[in-house]
């Protein structure tokens, strides 16, 4: 598949979607146990983002300074901190590990 039929299909599917929401009726979505589902599927969606985004390197799992960096951040937020101050203080943390060669 070239990119731009994955781009097309993307775009298609994601039309659909958004169509999906204003066609299924309110009432569908108000049951408690669907509630659930819709309520906590970003926030799994996210996770694994996260996840693969840390430790994902091609077709591996790698450790590396970038789980640093997840761990100052998860810090900054158990601490509070908005969010700029979350990406800075993990890029600035991480880079200062690195330059002093605490991780790779």
């Amino acid at each position: 598949m070239s990119l731009w039929s994955t781009v097309l299909v993307a775009a298609f599917g994601t039309y659909i979607e958004k169509l999906a929401g204003f066609i299924v009726p309110a009432t569908w979505l108000a049951q408690p146990g669907l509630k659930r589902i819709v309520e906590a599927l970003p926030i799994g969606l996210l996770a694994a983002l996260v996840g693969y985004q840390s430790f994902g390197s091609g077709q591996s799992l790698t450790v590396d300074g970038r789980l640093f960096g997840l761990a100052v951040a998860a810090i900054a937020l158990w601490r509070g901190a908005n969010f700029f101050v979350v990406v800075v203080s993990a890029a600035a943390l991480t880079a200062l590990a690195r330059l002093a060669g605490l991780i790779p």
